[in-house]
């Protein structure tokens, strides 16, 4: 329903719908319904809706920007499809890296499954700690899928296509970015500092903690803090918001 932007899909969020309160999405939703217009990036799309939370408000508020995804299968088989017939919004198959160039990727080998493409990461030791719990093998053994049987053919790298943060506003005639939602499996850091260190300051940035060690996560408040945001811990998640941000009307 989403993909075609059936009536229905868009009216259940724009009159039906109310979220929890003290969450994210409240929080989007007041934001959204607060501004004429709204310019996204968001880094690591994956399949543009499952396990995403502005993907209703994108459709709903015809929100623009670009939603950028380096894997190639979900890409073509599940971001541009959904997005197609919605203007403003431009998939782009490629990752946010500090230069232009390639770089690898790391997914698991065994399964074109969501759960399975929602943990490519550029932080090996990340998808390698799912595998050590057995988080993996139980995902793959639940599907069906053959679980392999040497440790490290659980694993497979990929080269992908990579843009720095200039590139992305300059090729895309991006302005002032209103929000960014990052999700990139233990990359977000990385991703916070490609966009502060030169110069771009969104208003809104979302982003996963629960990769980060205590310590990774308190250097990324400290670092928020210092460019002028303030943080606000959402279970896994964190929305930093510029400090000159008032927070939407009720």
């Amino acid at each position: 329903m989403s993909a075609s932007n059936n009536p229905l899909f868009i009216n259940y969020y724009r009159y039906l719908y109310h979220p929890a309160p003290g969450t994210i999405d409240e929080f989007a939703d007041k934001f959204s319904r607060s501004r004429k217009s709204v310019t996204l990036v968001q880094v690591g799309a994956n399949d543009g809706i499952n396990n995403d939370p502005i993907h209703k408000f994108i459709k709903r508020d015809s929100w623009k920007g670009v939603l950028l995804e380096p894997q190639g299968y979900v890409f073509r088989e599940y971001l541009v499809p959904l997005y197609r017939k919605t203007e403003g919004i431009i998939p782009v198959n490629a990752a946010l890296e500090w230069t232009d160039g390639k770089k690898p990727i790391y997914r698991i080998s065994a399964s074109n499954s969501r759960w399975a493409h929602g943990l490519t990461t550029f932080n090996r030791s990340v998808l390698e700690e799912s595998v050590r719990s057995g988080y993996v093998t139980r995902q793959l053994q639940k599907e069906g899928s053959p679980v392999p049987e040497n440790p490290e053919d659980f694993i497979v790298e990929e080269m992908v296509e990579c843009i720095s943060v200039d590139t992305l506003r300059k090729r895309y005639n991006l302005g002032k970015i209103d929000w960014l939602q990052i999700d990139t499996e233990g990359y977000d850091f990385e991703i916070i500092k490609m966009f502060t260190q030169s110069g771009t300051m969104p208003e809104i940035i979302v982003y996963e903690n629960i990769h980060f060690s205590p310590g990774q996560k308190n250097e990324c408040t400290v670092w928020l803090e210092k460019h002028g945001y303030r943080c606000t811990d959402f279970g896994p998640n964190t929305l930093a918001a510029l400090q000159s941000v008032k927070n939407p009307e009720n």
